[in-house]
């Protein structure tokens, strides 16, 4: 990939892409943290915190990384361990949970810096990093269809500005951007807006009392590197490589362990390349692949507003309808979603990828790690199998090149 001027990069595809992306990470991220907060047994204030920590770090990492490789590389926080870490509030105090993320993020860093995060994704089958990838993301698909069906006037409208816009063809007319506004619109024709009044308050900076234990590490810090490099960076950073982008896989993983340490100290968790982001910002909707990363950059932009105004922006939760919600994110997704099958199961490899697809598709947890991660292991155990040949021969190759 060429490298031009930083400016002359800009498009409107990026640009709308970045906005999509935004309007996910606030609408579909930020109930569920607020939720676990509450399952926690947080107060406004450590909410607050957390909530601001998690999405800063986030936004300085992806614009960093983003604009010195010249690549959409978008660092949120892990999205699982967020849900496991609400599991765990009849077992652990929030003093050792704290504790315990700062220890993940210290060994997210060691990881990176001794190269074992390169390691594992030259390791890792592409075809079945994309069949658990397309399958991880299938849901929002699913939830798209859903939507439609729910709400014709508003997610039917912007399901119909999506095609109308795939029909036309024209770089200068985004598809997504077209569902975005032909949605709002139909948002506010319906009257569909809601009426709760919007709160607006400044974060607050709390620092989390720690303490540390063998079982808060064991049971908390483990599992949240699994998610985070294990499943998070696996699924981002293999969309990327899919793409074609020569990622910096050990620079990715270190600026992760150093944002959740960061997040650590305000009482967050941890980072990771963010898998919903990067099939937003990084697939052929977001515009030619050499200005992509001006999508996870605007993105980033919009996430720092989103971090000084988390509680004004959790509050319009009650003012736009979630059809039209599920129905965005699914549009903007649908596009990576094709393209991870057609890497899944344009080549060899298939079983594996079709054993991954399944299993991280279908929604469980083992040990509190999601189906995601454990589709890998189903599908590298299938493809040992049954397509052992051909697994040798990857692994001969990469073992070649490294």
């Amino acid at each position: 990939m060429t490298r031009g001027s930083v400016l002359t990069d800009l498009n409107a595809a990026a640009a709308w892409a970045g906005i999509t992306a935004f309007v996910w990470y606030a609408f579909g991220a930020v109930p569920l943290h607020i939720a676990v907060s509450g399952q926690l047994g947080l107060s406004t204030a450590q909410t607050s915190s957390w909530i601001f920590i998690v999405w800063f770090s986030g936004a300085i990492a992806t614009i960093w990384l983003s604009l010195q490789f010249r690549q959409p590389i978008p660092i949120t926080w892990t999205l699982p361990g967020l849900v496991y870490l609400g599991t765990l509030a009849d077992r652990f105090s929030f003093a050792e949970i704290a504790g315990a993320n700062l220890v993940a993020g210290l060994m997210l860093v060691v990881l990176g810096l001794s190269g074992i995060g390169g390691a594992i994704m030259r390791w890792l089958p592409l075809p079945i990093v994309m069949g658990m990838f397309g399958g991880s993301i299938l849901a929002y698909v699913l939830r798209m269809i859903s939507a439609t069906v729910e709400d014709l006037a508003v997610a039917g409208t912007a399901v119909a500005c999506y095609l109308a816009g795939r029909a036309i063809a024209n770089p200068r007319v985004p598809p997504v951007a077209l569902a975005v506004v032909g949605g709002g619109i139909a948002v506010v024709v319906t009257g569909t807006v809601g009426s709760q009044a919007v709160e607006w308050t400044m974060p607050a900076f709390i620092a989390p009392d720690m303490s540390f234990s063998l079982p808060a590490v064991i049971g908390i810090s483990l599992p949240m590197v699994v998610l985070a490099m294990g499943l998070g960076n696996v699924q981002g950073i293999g969309f990327l490589l899919a793409q074609g982008y020569r990622v910096p896989v050990n620079t990715v993983s270190t600026t992760v362990g150093v944002a959740s340490i960061a997040n650590a100290f305000l009482g967050g968790h941890a980072a990771t390349v963010a898998r919903n982001g990067v099939a937003i910002l990084a697939s052929a909707e977001a515009g030619p692949a050499a200005g992509r990363y001006w999508a996870a950059v605007i993105s980033a932009a919009l996430t720092i507003l989103l971090a000084w105004a988390a509680t004004p922006v959790a509050s319009l939760l009650n003012v736009l309808p979630k059809t039209y919600i599920f129905a965005v994110a699914g549009l903007a997704i649908l596009a990576a979603f094709q393209d991870s099958l057609e890497k899944a199961f344009g080549g060899k490899l298939r079983f594996g990828a079709l054993v991954g697809f399944v299993v991280a598709a279908t929604p469980f947890a083992i040990l509190g790690i999601t189906s995601a991660f454990w589709a890998i292991i189903a599908g590298l155990a299938a493809s040992v199998l049954v397509e052992r040949r051909d697994l040798l021969e990857f692994w001969g190759r990469r073992e070649g090149q490294g």
